[in-house]
C-alpha cells in the first residue's frame, strides 16, 4: 500500500483486515493531507483528530485479536454537516441551528460506524441544503479542487469536494434536487442517488431538529466515492429498515453480476426536450453511447413521451409544499392540492417505470453545464454563450428525484478548459445493484477525470478548518 490517499475504501478494507497496512498510517495520511489543504478547499468544516487517532488504534488492537470486522473496518470516511453525529454540532449551515449538537447519530452515521468505518470529518453544505453552490454564514464557501474559483457544486459539494481531493474515500451525502449528482459531475468524482425510500432519512436536520419531517418524498441518502465499488459497498452498509424512517421497506438489495456489454440495452439522449446543454457535454455522452454500441450493447437515443416541463413544475410545487408546510406566514396547502399533486406524481412514476421496461439504463447528462464560477445564487448561467436561468441547472436531476427512480453518476470526461463532465445512469426502481453492475460494465469505457491539481506545498495548520 503506498498510494493510502487515493486507494478506494474498497481497497483500503482490505488491506487493513490484511494487515497489509494499519488503520493508523491510513488515518494519520489523511488528516495529515486535509491539514495541507482544507484551508483553501473548505471542504471540511470540522475535523476532530484526536478522535480519529483513538478510534484508529482501536481499529488495529481489533485486528490484532481476530475480532470480527465490518466491511469498513478502520476506513476513514467524510459525512455531510446535515447528517447529525451523536454529541457533534448539525447546523445545515443555519445560523439558528449554531449550536445545537446531535443527541443521536443519524441513520447514516449509525450504520458507517457500525460496518467499522472511522468518520474523520463533517463536509460544507448550501445553507439548509437549498442551493446548487456550497456556502453558509457559518463555516463559508467552499472551492472545487479542479478550479478554486469555481463552485463543488451544492448542497452535497462539501462531499464531493472532500472525495475528489483525497480527503477521504467515501462520503455519504443527501439528494433533493440533484444535490449528490451535481457535485460529483462538478467535481469528478462518482455517486449514486439511491432509489427512493432504499436509504433512511432519519438524522437529516434540514428543519428544526427532532420536530416533524418536512421532506419525506423525494429526498435520498447516497454515498460519494470514486469507482463503482465502492458506491456499491456503501449502499449495503447504508440500506435498508430503520425505526427512524418508517416509510423504509424491507426490499432486499441483491446479488447482481457484471453483465457483458453485449447484453445490455441501453437509451441516450444528449439533453431533455426544454434543456440546454453545454456541447461538450452532448459530445461526451454521444461518443459514449457510439463507443458502448460498438462494444456490442444495443443503444437507442430516444426518451419516454413526456412533458418534461410539467414534471420541474411539479417537483418545484411538490417541494413547495413540503417546505412551506411548516413555515410561518407561507400561503397553505390544501389537501386537495397535495394528493391532486401526487397523483400527478404518480402517473409520472408509472411513464418512467413503463421506459425502463424497454432498456436496462438511461444514459444523460447530470447538468447544462459544467462547474460554474462563485456567483450570487440567481445569476443567470453561461452555456456555450447563452444565459440560462441559474435555478434551472439541475432540470437533468429534476425528473428522477420526481419518480424516486434511481442514478449513478460516473466522471465521463474533462472539458477543453479541464473540468470534469460526468454522465448520468438511471435505472429502474428497487433495482440499484442492478443498475450499480451496469454502471461497472460502463466505467472501464469512461476516460473519468482523473485526480485535481492538488499541491502538496501548504504548511500544516493547527487547525484543519478555520471557523
Amino acid at each position: 500500500m503506498t498510494d493510502l490517499l487515493h486507494a478506494s475504501a474498497t481497497t483500503l478494507a482490505r488491506a487493513i483486515a490484511a494487515r497489509q497496512a494499519s488503520s493508523a498510517e491510513v488515518v494519520q495520511a489523511h488528516l495529515d493531507h486535509i491539514a495541507r489543504h482544507n484551508p483553501r478547499l473548505n471542504a471540511l468544516v470540522a475535523v476532530d483528530e484526536a478522535a480519529a487517532r483513538r478510534a484508529a488504534a482501536a481499529a488495529d488492537d481489533a485486528v490484532a485479536r481476530g475480532d470480527e470486522l465490518g466491511p469498513l473496518h478502520g476506513v476513514p470516511v467524510t459525512l455531510k454537516e446535515a447528517l447529525a453525529v451523536e454529541g457533534q454540532r448539525t447546523t445545515c449551515g443555519f445560523e439558528p441551528l449554531a449550536n445545537y449538537v446531535a443527541p443521536r447519530d443519524s441513520a447514516a452515521a449509525a450504520r458507517l460506524k457500525a460496518a467499522g468505518a472511522i468518520i474523520i470529518g463533517r463536509s460544507n453544505v448550501a445553507t439548509l441544503l437549498a442551493d446548487f453552490q456550497t456556502t453558509n454564514p457559518l463555516f463559508g464557501r467552499t472551492n472545487n479542487p479542479w478550479d478554486e474559483g469555481r463552485t463543488p457544486g451544492g448542497s452535497s459539494g462539501g462531499s464531493a469536494a472532500a472525495v475528489a481531493a483525497g480527503f477521504a474515500p467515501l462520503d455519504v451525502g443527501t439528494d433533493l434536487s440533484g444535490s449528490l449528482r451535481w457535485p460529483a459531475h462538478c467535481c469528478g468524482v462518482a455517486t449514486l442517488k439511491p432509489t427512493e425510500h432504499r436509504v433512511s432519512l432519519a438524522g437529516v436536520v434540514a428543519g428544526p431538529p427532532d420536530g416533524p419531517r418536512p421532506v419525506r418524498i423525494m429526498s435520498c441518502v447516497g454515498p460519494i466515492a470514486r469507482d463503482v465499488d465502492d458506491l456499491a459497498l456503501a449502499l449495503r452498509v447504508l440500506a435498508g429498515p430503520d425505526a427512524g424512517d418508517t416509510d423504509v421497506p424491507p426490499v432486499p438489495l441483491g446479488d447482481e453480476a457484471v453483465p457483458p456489454l453485449r447484453s445490455l440495452k441501453l437509451a441516450w439522449a444528449p439533453t431533455f426536450p426544454g434543456v440546454p446543454v453545454a456541447r461538450e457535454i452532448a459530445e461526451a455522452i454521444r461518443d459514449l453511447a457510439t463507443r458502448l454500441e460498438r462494444e456490442g450493447a444495443r443503444v437507442d437515443e430516444r426518451l419516454p413521451r413526456l412533458d418534461f416541463g410539467h414534471q420541474r413544475e411539479l417537483f418545484g410545487r411538490l417541494v413547495g409544499q413540503m417546505l412551506g408546510a411548516f413555515e410561518p406566514g407561507a400561503e397553505p396547502t390544501t389537501l386537495a392540492d397535495r394528493y391532486t399533486a401526487l397523483h400527478e406524481r404518480d402517473i409520472f412514476i408509472g411513464a418512467w417505470d413503463a421506459f425502463f421496461e424497454g432498456c436496462d439504463a438511461l444514459l444523460c447528462p447530470v447538468a447544462m453545464t459544467t462547474a460554474f464560477t462563485h456567483r450570487e445564487p440567481g445569476t443567470p448561467i453561461d452555456v456555450d454563450g447563452t444565459k440560462c436561468a441559474y435555478w434551472d441547472i439541475a432540470s437533468h436531476c429534476l425528473p428522477f428525484n420526481l419518480s424516486g427512480h434511481p442514478a449513478v453518476v460516473l466522471p465521463l470526461a474533462r472539458a477543453r478548459d479541464g473540468l470534469p463532465i460526468g454522465v448520468q445512469i438511471v435505472g429502474k426502481r428497487w433495482s440499484d445493484m442492478r443498475l450499480l453492475a451496469v454502471a461497472k460494465a460502463i466505467e472501464p469505457l469512461t476516460a473519468g477525470a482523473g485526480r485535481p491539481p492538488v499541491k502538496d506545498d501548504t504548511p500544516r495548520k493547527a487547525r484543519a478548518t478555520p471557523r
